[in-house]
């Protein structure tokens, strides 16, 4: 296998695909997802027969775009994160209000979730407990 870096450019109407390390190996496409067309045009420069080429793709976007991409992916690894703290603090609060003889309804209700989530938090946070 040969794994070969290949940009790819928006040009407005197209995707231009290049393969760094095979600089005559550019292709065009109407969609990253057809990417795998470039595949054709390493094999046609390098000699290698297309099954035992692979590529990683790295796309070229304007400036303002690649910061605010950067800040998304960002926003999004911290809300993963803080979604995380939310579930063990509400497992946490579950196992809590269960202790002190609240129904499922009731900490539900103080929770604002359901009935039935209330309930699914006491069992994974009795199953995390339990290993």
């Amino acid at each position: 296998m040969s794994r070969f870096d290949v940009t790819a450019e928006w040009t407005g109407k197209w995707w231009v695909l290049q393969a760094v390390d095979a600089p005559g190996a550019i292709s065009q496409v109407k969609r990253l997802s057809h990417a795998v067309e470039i595949v054709e045009a390493i094999a046609f420069v390098t000699g290698e027969p297309e099954s035992s080429i692979e590529f990683d793709l790295r796309l070229i976007v304007p400036e303002a775009a690649a910061t605010e991409i950067e800040s998304a992916d960002e926003a999004r690894e911290l809300s993963r994160h803080y979604n995380a703290l939310a579930a063990t603090k509400a497992r946490a609060a579950v196992l809590e209000l269960r202790a002190g003889g609240l129904t499922l309804d009731d900490i539900g209700a103080v929770l604002h979730i359901s009935k039935q989530r209330a309930g699914q938090l006491l069992k994974e946070a009795a199953q995390a407990a339990a290993a």
